[in-house]
């Protein structure tokens, strides 16, 4: 990663020493509590920091922190509701079946990847992918079902499987 641009670097110090004690209390109420706030603030101005663009952030700088404290937001909600579903999955295996903990951080981060890869998906190509893969459907029961071509199918089959082999880097 190369080095932040000094001009972004100073204006992201600036930013910070106006606004972090208003975002993280923002973030707060939110969140009902403050540790998470402060991480979430962090990483907010750690995002703003890996921006590309030094164009300075415009007149409304609490509007642009808000919107991406609001994107983390969504993000850590989204990573819980993967966590919370996978746990309730596996507890009600017998103890010697139980992933250890590192096993369980290995299999809820490729979890989070494959949620995000499904949520980047464009929705019939999703549908079409789960379809098969969940339900077990055949292309032609798929397009039957949708209302689509087979060779709809099939193309958005291969997007699918394209995103999926895009996990792996």
């Amino acid at each position: 990663m190369p080095p932040a641009d000094p001009t972004l670097t100073l204006q992201v110090k600036t930013l910070y020493t106006e606004h972090h004690g208003w975002l993280q209390g923002w973030l707060g109420r939110k969140l009902g509590n403050a540790c998470d706030a402060a991480d979430l603030a962090h990483d907010t101005f750690v995002r703003l920091l890996g921006r590309q663009a030094t164009a300075g952030f415009g007149s409304e700088p609490r509007a642009l922190l808000t919107h991406i404290a609001k994107g983390l937001l969504v993000d850590r909600w989204r990573r819980q509701d993967v966590e919370r579903a996978y746990l309730e999955a596996i507890a009600h295996l017998p103890e010697p079946d139980v992933p250890s903990p590192e096993t369980r951080w290995l299999i809820l981060e490729t979890l989070y990847r494959v949620d995000t890869m499904l949520r980047e998906m464009p929705a019939r190509v999703r549908q079409v992918f789960l379809l098969s893969q969940l339900d077990g459907l055949t292309y032609g029961e798929i397009a039957a079902q949708l209302n689509v071509s087979l060779i709809t199918v099939k193309r958005d089959m291969r997007s699918a499987f394209l995103a999926c082999l895009s996990l792996d880097t």
